[in-house]
């Protein structure tokens, strides 16, 4: 265990009770993702996602020719 999280656990221990039952809950939630190998994002996540694919299929983002041509405008030769 690293020292930030053994410091964090010794401070939970003064935390009131219901501080301590969501964090227990919030850890045991990490800890079924860990175990299970396969994460499920949020709502709000699949809904970002949802756009940034939209956005794809819509051509909404720089093409790489479009990014070189940016950087290579603004590039300083030494």
């Amino acid at each position: 265990m690293n020292k930030a999280l053994s410091d964090l656990l010794t401070r939970a221990a003064s935390w009131p009770t219901e501080a301590q039952e969501e964090l227990a809950r919030l850890a045991q939630e990490i800890e079924a993702e860990l175990g299970s190998g396969t994460y499920r994002p949020s709502p709000e996540e699949m809904a970002g996602i949802n756009r940034g694919l939209s956005d794809v299929a819509a051509g909404r983002f720089a093409t790489a020719a479009d990014v070189e041509a940016v950087f290579a405008k603004h590039r300083v030769i030494s």
